[in-house]
């Protein structure tokens, strides 16, 4: 027996990842045709994935196309407000109801409109109203009584909603929403997600898997070698744990005298001799750095005022209470409340969340930077990447975005995602060397990474993550 035949003996378990058992995984996730294909009948139709803000269909008769490798979903908000999401296929000859072009750049991110009614199919006219049933069919006589309505009306998917996300599952066996979410939605349930609105959204066709696309999202052990700028203002060590079918990112400290609750999230103190200049160099360094996100006007404007509001000398500790407390009065009086966050909670709400398979979520209590990351046809090379800061606004003071194609640049992106993208492109020409013996994640900062795959494996039947020790 060769030792990947004997590694492949000792799949890993939750167990293994909680004791940070050092693991690898085979390539194949990332550059194989045949793989990709099979995620079309293996995952995507199985798992509960997510698909707009709720406030993208704000009104009855609203809707949208999603759509993800060969199939392609419409979401329509009903009169009644509830939701509604059905298989984008005639059951006739199976036209698509709405034409959607394959993702072009620069051109459609998805169709969406306002005050549908229903559907008519564009090849024969076929007709359904919001409920999916059948309507009209032109001379039914022709069938001889044969058409059934569970036949003739449209194939229904399962949505529900969370944190202010719509979610579709096209697996009628799928367990509920609220369960897949488990303790990751339990948590993140305290942020309040459901009321922050769109700062700005934009997308890209990149030339990556998207299992590579959404990796370089989903830990930080990669700032000290990529975002070298920022070493200057912050330390980012950092840890991951997985839960379940989720895990999450938080950064850790090396150094006692910054470990505090605040260290684990996104609010924490900079590196430096005066705590009160660095925490604000730090938070001002990623806002600007990260396209405007990750963070927000007022907390970086408070955080301005340390060295004004306290004495030289003050710790770490007082820093960070004394930026919150400040930040958050200044929000109450502009119209934006905080959540009311449990201090229990907050060190095991950490960084940031990946949400299987394709999301991931920075978080904080007034701000979220979020990616999700799809297939783009059948090339494994290639993704759609999609980035978007959700913010809260005073009421009525939301601005109006919509999708926007970016390409992949500093000048769209700023320069922290710019030097992301830099990686991710040779990051995939590299798995496919001949010698590259297999990732080795860090299985202290990079589990997010191997639970993906861990996951993966279960829909997938194959790629699971093994022992990489002896």
């Amino acid at each position: 027996m060769n030792p990947s035949e004997s590694l492949e003996s000792v799949p890993l378990t939750a167990e293994d990842m909680d004791r940070e058992v050092p693991a690898t995984y085979p390539t194949e996730a990332f550059i194989s045709r045949d793989y990709l294909e099979a995620e079309k009948r293996l995952l995507w139709p199985k798992v509960w994935q997510m698909v707009e803000r709720e406030s993208d269909l704000p009104d009855p008769g609203d809707w949208l196309t999603y759509n993800v490798a060969d199939e392609s979903i419409v979401v329509l908000r009903k009169e009644d407000g509830s939701l509604r999401a059905f298989h984008n296929v005639c059951p006739h000859r199976g036209r698509q109801l709405v034409a959607v072009p394959d993702h072009l750049p620069g051109k459609v991110h998805s169709v969406r409109g306002s005050r549908r009614k229903g559907f008519v199919c564009a090849f024969h006219g076929w007709t359904f109203d919001a409920d999916g049933a059948n309507t009209y069919i032109l001379d039914p006589q022709d069938w001889h009584g044969s058409l059934k309505p569970e036949r003739t009306c449209l194939s229904e998917v399962r949505v529900d909603t969370w944190g202010g996300w719509i979610y579709v599952t096209m697996d009628p066996e799928a367990v509920p929403l609220k369960e897949w979410m488990g303790r990751a939605g339990e948590i993140l349930d305290h942020f309040e997600l459901d009321r922050m609105r769109y700062k700005w959204r934009q997308w890209a066709i990149y030339d990556c898997s998207w299992k590579t696309g959404i990796e370089t999202f989903l830990e930080t052990y990669h700032v000290a070698g990529t975002h070298t700028q920022l070493l200057a203002f912050g330390d980012y060590y950092s840890l991951s744990k997985q839960y379940g079918l989720h895990s999450v990112s938080s950064y850790d400290t090396r150094d006692e005298k910054f470990r505090m609750s605040e260290s684990a999230g996104t609010t924490r103190a900079g590196k430096g001799e005066d705590a009160r200049v660095s925490t604000y160099e730090l938070i001002r360094e990623n806002y600007e750095t990260i396209n405007y996100a990750a963070s927000t006007e007022t907390l970086v404007r408070a955080a301005g005022r340390l060295v004004d509001e306290l004495p030289e000398g003050a710790t770490p500790a007082e820093c960070i209470a004394h930026w919150i407390a400040s930040a958050k009065a200044d929000d109450a009086a502009r119209g934006v409340v905080w959540p009311e966050v449990p201090p229990e909670i907050k060190p095991e709400s950490g960084l940031a969340w990946g949400l299987f398979p394709n999301q991931n979520i920075l978080h904080g209590e007034t701000f979220a930077l979020c990616y999700r990351v799809r297939p783009y046809g059948d090339d494994p090379d290639r993704c759609l990447f999609e980035a978007y800061a959700l913010e809260r606004f005073p009421e009525g003071e939301e601005p109006a975005t919509e999708w926007v194609y970016a390409e992949p640049t500093q000048e769209n992106w700023g320069p922290v995602l710019a030097q992301d993208f830099a990686n991710m492109a040779f990051v995939q020409k590299g798995l496919k060397s001949s010698g590259f013996r297999g990732p080795l994640p860090n299985p202290h900062q990079e589990q997010k990474v191997i639970n993906l795959h861990r996951n993966l494996a279960r829909f997938m039947g194959r790629g699971a993550p093994v022992k990489a020790e002896g």
